[in-house]
């Protein structure tokens, strides 16, 4: 049966001991003494499994949002310059709203 590394990630660690002694491989040997931590690469290298975790997109243009707070930086520098502190707020808060939208995607 063919695994993922999300599936050996959710097995406890007496799951995956089973199926290292199952492998009989040298990648494996001495897993009766491992832990978890030690015993999931094992068992990925001895299945040829990739350990590294793929994010898929979540839908998030960051190019896009990046660019407008490029320009809402320009446009805050300005508000500075004209002492403008209703218009500073406004674009403060635009700027953290595309900053927490950028990090709401990123996990």
């Amino acid at each position: 049966m063919a695994h993922t590394y999300h599936e050996l990630r959710q097995m406890t660690v007496v799951q995956l001991r089973e199926l290292a002694k199952e492998l009989n491989q040298e990648a494996v040997q001495g897993f009766s003494q491992m832990n978890k931590d030690h015993l999931l690469p094992a068992i990925c290298r001895a299945l040829n499994i990739d350990t590294l975790e793929h994010h898929t997109a979540t839908g998030v243009d960051k190019p896009t949002i990046k660019a407008k707070i490029r320009q809402l930086k320009h446009d805050r520098d300005r508000a500075l310059d004209a002492h403008d502190h209703v218009l500073l707020k406004n674009i403060r808060r635009q700027m953290h709203a595309l900053n927490r939208q950028i990090r709401a995607h990123m996990s």
